[in-house]
């Protein structure tokens, strides 16, 4: 008896060093989510069944069910949710990411698996807030690319070895992923190029490697500035020469690279190309390029002829809509060539489709097509077929004609990806199935993993552990695929073993829900399965006064909620708002933009996109001009900012807010007081990112993005006001802090902050 006593002890305390785990990782991504814990159940063979569901800003709300054997306390995820679906290990493979890590299943069908060395829930991984970050894993599966943060914006590129869970840095202090990995895999699997600092490198995994990165460089750029081919070469654009490089030539270029160009010149453009906002794609055949200039102005080029020839004014050209951004473009062996835009909307995503195809001649270029529900696509192998998926399901096309073969699934698709010619893997808000083609509107379905589970339990007689999703009930005994079960005999969930019960208590602040908890049956006082101390929750902090408030509103309450305001200031020019627009949306989030009555004339779509986002707006006076020095009269002011309101409530029907800011916050006593008269309270700033710093400012230094997005982080306090400048600056500059929205999101949501419009700083400062 004694032993069952020592023994129940000890699981007592392995269960709350188990939740201690679970809860403190956790809790570590902030407050901007919400954990609940559900459908705890002890089986007789002292396994613990439940499932852990999180809401978080920028990622769909996902859940996992996780089982536990208490005598080992070896815990085992056993739902997977499809949140980013990669092929890997030449198709036999898939590699599922989310907010519970990294998992892979045989595309036979299984349950996930945890990577060694690769971040998951069941590794004592933390619950990422936000976004998943992007990896990159190469096309054989051994190796992955990863960024380990060491600031805000910053981390280490680092090499994992699938099989040994072994780690090898490759590259310090790189910029943490915002849309584009910082990385890309060879097709044979053997060599990546990086980007570091505005420079190209090189790594090869077969063989020696040059330990210093000095004799690895490429040459200038980012990651957008290479393209892999399908023969093992790479395409590298800088300025405006595009070189093809064969892997074999590396090592002797880079080491004498002050000497040799990287590789052979194999085409040019006739301007310099940006990496920040150009795009290029090389064809199947290597014979042609596809480039985007600053997401709108798209050409094809021949690749292979005199490169010096203007040649530019016969191929075909294509202008995209400013409202358009994120191309993608799908380019068959047969030499059709789809571009795809997507379109911003408040509801979410409509797209346009332009179609060329080479073979019809030069002079037809690009006709519009109808366009499908989703952005979201991927070609098939053979060029025939094409997959569109996202909010509104899965629709199989046919590419040629353009037609509709199928509508494949009516539920909200995440993921999809082909494993052959007729035969893909779609993940949505239920099941990781593969789809069979046969014929035009016939197909099979194979069922692969279970994404969600809605009910679950364990099964009356063999203890087999089911789950409900999608209408279906499903079966597992915890080692093999999940399968359909037609008379599910469910058994009533139990919340005790032996003397212990383990139940969960509702928490009315915090990170949580609930708490799981356990307590002994002869004692009515409950233990939290976390010491209490670990798990405290702060009171609320009391209302102070506001600092800085007065005349000039620079930044909110210090001692009020963890709330910060992002304005983002619209001057001259619309380059990056869609961007920042559909970023917004996705984290579910409303800011204040400011714009400038000029602005609003030249842009009036965009304004109206705006106030239809749901976004607060306000005035930035009606001219872009420096008012500091201004010593005339009031009417010159307040005219302007009447103008500017007169402007905006004609293009869009609504009110600009009753406040503003002087253009680039230059303010003096004088134009506060004549503002104030016409009604409109002065906004100035507590954090400048100084991302108005151009190459032109000469004596100020200029930082890169990722260093103001650290900046923002390490100078924010509760109640700051931190504008973000949209548009290209006359002057240039290398990179621009608003291409990095997503990683900014991202820490104010992991630090705890939300973040609110201008409006609400200054109603909580009162």
């Amino acid at each position: 008896m004694n032993g069952c006593v020592i023994k129940m002890k000890t699981i007592h305390n392995k269960l709350k060093k188990l939740f201690f785990i679970f809860l403190v990782y956790l809790s570590g991504g902030g407050l901007g989510a919400k954990v609940v814990f559900r459908g705890l159940d002890v089986s007789t063979d002292t396994r613990l069944l439940f499932q852990a569901d999180s809401t978080s800003r920028g990622t769909p709300s996902q859940g996992a069910l996780f089982v536990c054997r208490l005598t080992d306390l070896n815990l085992e995820q056993i739902t997977a949710f499809p949140e980013k679906i990669d092929l890997i290990e030449q198709g036999r493979t898939l590699q599922i990411r989310n907010s519970f890590g990294t998992m892979r299943i045989p595309v036979s069908g299984g349950l996930p698996r945890s990577i060694i060395g690769c971040s998951s829930f069941v590794r004592g991984g933390m619950l990422r807030e936000g976004r998943v970050e992007d990896i990159a894993t190469s096309r054989d599966g051994k190796w992955i690319l990863m960024v380990e943060s060491v600031t805000t914006a910053y981390g280490n590129l680092v090499l994992l070895d699938a099989a040994s869970g072994t780690k090898t840095i490759v590259a310090y202090n790189i910029d943490r992923p915002d849309s584009d990995f910082p990385a890309c895999w060879s097709p044979d699997s053997q060599v990546f190029v990086y980007t570091r600092g505005g420079r190209l490198y090189y790594y090869t995994v077969a063989g020696a490697v040059l330990s210093d990165e000095r004799y690895r460089l490429i040459g200038d750029g980012a990651i957008n500035s290479v393209s892999w081919g399908t023969a093992g070469d790479f395409f590298y654009l800088r300025g405006s020469i595009l070189y093809r490089v064969r892997s074999t030539e590396l090592f002797t270029r880079s080491v004498y690279t002050d000497f040799l160009e990287i590789g052979m010149v194999a085409g040019m453009i006739p301007f310099e190309f940006d990496p920040n906002f150009d795009r290029f794609w090389i064809a199947p055949d290597s014979r042609s390029m596809l480039l985007s200039k600053g997401g709108h102005n798209v050409f094809l080029y021949p690749l292979g002829v005199d490169y010096k020839a203007d040649y530019g004014s016969s191929m075909p050209y294509l202008m995209v809509p400013r409202s358009c951004f994120n191309l993608k473009v799908l380019w068959s062996s047969s030499g059709v060539i789809t571009v795809i835009a997507s379109v911003f909307q408040k509801n979410g995503g409509d797209v346009m489709v332009y179609r060329l195809n080479t073979g019809m001649g030069r002079e037809n270029g690009f006709v519009l097509l109808p366009a499908p529900e989703s952005s979201q696509a991927a070609l098939s192998p053979d060029g025939t077929k094409v997959l569109f998926w996202g909010k509104k399901g899965v629709v199989l096309y046919n590419y040629i004609d353009w037609s509709i073969l199928q509508t494949i699934s009516s539920r909200p698709a995440f993921s999809c990806v082909w494993t052959g010619s007729d035969a893909f893997i779609i993940g949505d808000g239920a099941r990781i199935e593969e789809i069979r083609i046969s014929g035009q509107r016939d197909s099979s379905r194979n069922l692969l993993c279970l994404a969600v589970a809605e009910e679950f339990g364990f099964e009356e007689q063999t203890g087999r552990i089911l789950a409900h999703s999608d209408g279906t009930w499903f079966v597992t005994n915890g080692a093999v695929p999940w399968s359909e079960i037609s008379n599910p005999a469910l058994r009533a969930a139990s919340l005790v073993l032996g003397r212990y019960q383990v139940y969960l208590e509702a928490l009315e602040s915090g990170p949580y829900e609930n708490l799981p908890m356990i307590r002994s049956i002869a004692s009515p006082v409950g233990t939290p399965l976390v010491p209490t101390g670990e798990f405290r929750v702060a009171a609320p902090p009391s209302r102070g006064s506001s600092d800085g408030l007065g005349t000039l509103i620079t930044n909110g309450c210090r001692t009020g909620p963890q709330e910060v305001a992002l304005c983002f200031d619209l001057y001259d020019d619309v380059t990056g708002l869609f961007e920042v627009l559909d970023t917004l949306n996705r984290f579910n989030l409303k800011v204040t933009f400011f714009l400038n009555g000029e602005f609003i004339r030249r842009y009036p779509a965009a304004a109206i996109v705006i106030a239809d986002a749901g976004h607060e707006t306000a005035s930035m006076f009606f001219l872009p001009i420096n008012l500091s020095d201004y010593h005339g009269g009031g009417d010159f002011i307040a005219r302007g900012l009447t103008r500017t309101r007169d402007e905006f409530y004609r293009t869009s029907g609504s009110e600009l807010s009753p406040f503003w800011h002087p253009p680039y916050y230059a303010v003096s006593s004088q134009i506060i007081s004549i503002a104030s008269e016409v009604g409109d309270k002065t906004v100035g700033r507590d954090v400048d990112p100084l991302d108005w710093v151009s190459r032109d400012d000469r004596g100020i230094f200029q930082y890169s993005a990722s260093e103001m997005v650290d900046r923002v982080m390490a100078s924010k306090q509760p109640g700051s006001i931190i504008p973000i400048r949209l548009g290209l600056l006359p002057g240039g500059r290398n990179d621009y802090l608003f291409s990095r929205i997503n990683v900014l999101l991202d820490a104010l949501v992991a630090s705890g902050y939300s973040v609110v419009p201008v409006s609400t700083i200054i109603e909580h400062a009162r």
